[in-house]
């Protein structure tokens, strides 16, 4: 990396919580967070916001009238923003820019106003149909909730949308493009119509009461998704020898070419390429964990796991993933791993799977962390931070 670019303020909401100290204590719980609601008539496994949370989000809508109007989408990213900012004692005439992004963007919103279109015999639709349901109304929302007058775009690379973000953060830094940063990502996708596609899919999970675990376990035999919503952003700028949560010490990502529109080899090229750039760029031949993307399906998993046993051989390191206790919160989901990481960086402590034979390494101090994200599409990103 050209100079170091470091993390000084992060923010998040979903299932684990609203604050930091509130997630990591619910992380160090190693219980899952995952609720059961009703969707498509089905009791449907889900990483929802619990209800004290979720009132968060409801007050927000009722500040301002432009509010009531956006998706959840929205609120949940400037929750998460107006969290990050505060932390980092940034202002707004810092000029900051932002970078948030989401794979599925106003998912519910959209499927209101669609709803609403098709069962309308007049087929009239109000004039904020449009410029709310895009997906560049994200960030945008977030700069102005901010006051601030920086850069502001959104952008979707399905799951890896978070991480990619960071990585467009990082070259505006060091571009001189930007002196402050702000990157993300937030998903909202708990309605009949997304959870019916990943139904579709044959991957959403059928379990109930249970860890969705990973298929990593000799005796799993069966998918394990389920969906969350949630939101995460950082604060990221140039260092120069102020406080900061965490250095952004590599990173990689790499895209292969893809047989199915959703599928990744069996080997997760895309994953080990992204790994072995992020290492080298970091200056590093191992890492004390990875925080992996593991979305619980069966394919998803095992070829990340070939992945790193490809990379690491016999020296894998510690392994972890926020799916069993947050959902798969698509685009937000490499920003929820990313807080997990700078979380057990500050505590100096790991934290392990609910499940025996997923509890690898533990490392008197903990000194850098690789976290992974891919998406449809065969794109992966990589990323390690340090102390």
């Amino acid at each position: 990396m050209q100079e170091q670019v470091i993390i000084s303020g992060m923010g998040s909401i979903s299932s684990m919580g609203s604050n930091a100290a509130e997630v990591w204590k619910n992380y160090s719980a190693q219980t899952t967070r995952i609720t059961s609601c009703c969707f498509n008539n089905c009791d449907t496994e889900v990483g929802k916001l619990h209800i004290e949370d979720d009132k968060l989000i409801k007050e927000i809508r009722k500040e301002n009238l432009h509010f009531r109007r956006l998706d959840k989408t929205v609120l949940l990213s400037i929750f998460a923003a107006r969290q990050a900012v505060k932390q980092a004692n940034w202002k707004a005439e810092d000029n900051m820019s932002v970078n948030l992004g989401s794979s599925r963007g106003a998912t519910q919103l959209f499927e209101k106003y669609h709803k609403n279109f098709l069962e309308n015999s007049n087929k009239r639709l109000s004039p904020v149909v449009s410029p709310t349901t895009t997906l560049g109304n994200i960030s945008s929302w977030v700069a102005y909730d901010l006051g601030t007058k920086g850069a502001s775009f959104s952008h979707s690379i399905t799951c890896s949308t978070a991480l990619h973000s960071v990585l467009n953060g990082i070259a505006w830094l060091q571009a001189g493009m930007a002196e402050k940063f702000i990157t993300g990502g937030a998903e909202a996708p708990l309605s009949d119509f997304t959870i019916a596609q990943m139904r579709a899919l044959r991957i959403y999970s059928e379990e109930k009461g249970i860890f969705p675990s990973l298929p990593l376990e000799k005796n799993k035999k069966s998918n394990s998704l389920v969906l969350g919503e949630a939101a995460a952003v950082f604060c990221l700028e140039r260092e120069k020898g102020q406080e900061k949560l965490a250095t952004i010490k590599g990173f990689g990502f790499a895209t292969e070419l893809i047989e199915h529109n959703v599928s990744l080899s069996a080997e997760a090229e895309c994953l080990e390429d992204s790994m072995k750039k992020a290492l080298i760029n970091a200056n590093l031949t191992e890492v004390d964990s990875i925080i992996m993307h593991a979305p619980g399906t069966l394919k998803g998993d095992k070829s990340e796991y070939k992945a790193i046993k490809n990379l690491f051989g016999e020296k894998i390191p510690h392994l972890i993933s926020t799916k069993y206790t947050t959902g798969h919160t698509f685009g937000a989901s490499g920003a929820l791993s990313m807080e997990l990481a700078v979380l057990m960086l500050q505590h100096n402590k790991l934290i392990n799977f609910p499940y025996e034979s997923l509890k690898m390494g533990n490392p008197k101090e903990v000194k850098n962390i690789m976290i992974n994200a891919t998406g449809f599409g065969g794109n992966a990103v990589s990323i390690i931070l340090s102390k």
